[in-house]
């Protein structure tokens, strides 16, 4: 099928037009006709800028005496598997197309609009470590100044994969009675021994074991039969695990962490009303990120075997380079995430809230530590298109989400340091690189996708994290960042 700009690439509306100021340093003009449609082939060229003419932008804050140097790096691939969708089951749960653009997943296999803790915890992962977290951002493709029958794409995406079967077994899961319990790793010292980080590994690995074992027999209980055949005996198991736990800290001399509190899990059983644990819960059908009160039911967006969605058209470039790190803070320690946190980086929606939550995060190789701009960057010969998506990274402490999905967990100040009542945990870093041919920049050509309105605003530019590690293989990654080590998973 040819690929058509008519789209996908009439951006230059009042909006766009008032974005065109001075970028970091460097001037920038609209070309517009007297109609105010974009010149030639539709590109709004005032959104590509030149980065070698933007003056430095970056400002890091000061290392402290103890801040933590260590950096964790996950190996997720580059979704060479073809996972894409246009759903967000952090903004829009339960929406299919919700999000109206196209997401790029690597990590966990399942994600869709139906996905929750249980049916994220259930499926595989692309990660080479068995990190089963959800990492996902929207695509970038190329779109042609005219149409082409007869040349093929040169990173045709993966024909769509009739996911309908998955959708399904997700949704029963949602509805199915879940058992969840308090997190264990975000209980921790920021420090634990390194003589005792063996047993910590060993019995946070038992605990996983005997959670998932209940949680698979609870279908087969019937109601009234689980606190007494599913919640006391795994709360037991749970206590003795936590014992040994304390006790590894105690035969060191240290000072145990009290543990004691994450012994008893609770059931929550959609159909019957039953609620769950107090840890911000999961998405609430109701609950919606900024800027999407008009949540709609979308259950058969426009798209075919191309991965093409209406207002977002051209050629899916899978990154050069997907590297997915956790990073340290300038202040301090981090402690754990605690699992099934959910994170978002950027507004997928600035254009219309504003740009209190949009981040600058195009760069080229090269110019990372130097310039972030909210434009599409042109790169200099044997430099690449990159994306850098610097997570919020102080967490309250209790809450794995909120209702605007971001009151949970904030960004630190300039200095780095987290307001009064947040703690550090690891920073993520999502860094995206791409063989953007120099021709399709300096033309105007490739683009991020976006809401229809947003009209491939590059401020709108956006990622979203969903924490399913295991407890011990984010205690692994606590102990290496807070210990200065750069590990590689």
């Amino acid at each position: 099928m040819a690929i058509h700009r008519r789209k996908s690439t009439i951006w230059l509306t009042a909006a766009a037009a008032a974005m065109a100021v001075v970028a970091g340093g460097a001037a920038v003009v609209a070309i517009s006709s007297s109609d105010g449609s974009a010149l030639a082939d539709g590109a709004d060229k005032s959104l590509f800028v030149d980065i070698t003419k933007v003056k430095p932008n970056v400002k890091k804050p000061r290392a402290e005496n103890d801040a933590t140097t260590g950096t964790f790096t996950v190996d997720c691939g580059r979704n060479e598997n073809g996972h894409f969708n246009p759903d967000n089951f952090i903004a829009q749960p339960g929406v299919r197309n919700g999000a109206e653009h196209l997401h790029d997943y690597v990590g966990n296999l399942s994600t869709n609009a139906d996905s929750n803790n249980k049916s994220l915890q259930a499926a595989g992962t692309t990660c080479k470590n068995g990190d089963k977290s959800a990492y996902f951002w929207p695509v970038v493709r190329i779109v042609d100044e005219e149409p082409d029958e007869a040349a093929p794409p040169a990173e045709q995406a993966p024909p769509k994969k009739d996911d309908k079967a998955q959708q399904d077994k997700d949704k029963a899961a949602k509805e199915a009675a879940q058992l969840e319990c308090p997190d264990v790793a975000s209980l921790l010292p920021e420090d634990v021994p390194d003589a005792a980080q063996p047993e910590i590994d060993r019995e946070l690995e038992n605990l996983e074991k005997v959670t998932a074992e209940a949680e698979k027999r609870l279908e087969q209980i019937k109601a009234q039969d689980r606190d007494n055949i599913i919640v006391g005996p795994t709360r037991n198991k749970r206590a003795a695990i936590l014992d040994r736990m304390m006790l590894a800290f105690s035969r060191l001399g240290q000072q145990a962490p009290d543990l004691n509190p994450a012994a008893a899990c609770a059931v929550k059983d959609k159909a019957a009303g039953e609620k769950g644990l107090d840890n911000g819960g999961e998405n609430a059908d109701a609950a919606q990120a900024e800027g999407t009160e008009n949540k709609k039911n979308k259950n058969n967006p426009e798209e075919n075997g191309n991965n093409e969605l209406e207002g977002n058209e051209g050629k899916i470039q899978r990154p050069a380079v997907v590297d997915l790190t956790f990073r340290g803070s300038p202040t301090g320690k981090v402690t754990a995430m605690p699992k099934f946190l959910r994170v978002l980086y950027g507004d997928a929606k600035a254009g219309q809230n504003g740009p209190k939550n949009a981040k600058a995060s195009w760069t080229c190789t090269g110019f990372e530590d130097k310039v972030l701009m909210d434009k599409y960057p042109i790169c200099p010969q044997g430099s690449n298109v990159k994306r850098v998506h610097d997570f919020p990274s102080c967490w309250d402490g209790k809450n794995i989400d909120s209702a605007n999905h971001r009151d949970h967990i904030v960004f630190p100040d300039q200095n780095g340091k987290c307001k009064r009542g947040f703690k550090a945990v690891p920073q993520l870093r999502i860094s995206l690189t791409y063989n953007i041919p120099l021709d399709v920049q300096k033309d105007g050509r490739y683009l991020v996708d976006s809401f229809p309105e947003e009209e491939h605003n590059p401020l709108t530019d956006h990622d979203d994290f969903a924490n399913v590690m295991s407890q011990k293989i984010m205690n692994r990654l606590v102990n290496c960042v807070n210990t200065g080590k750069k590990c590689r998973e």
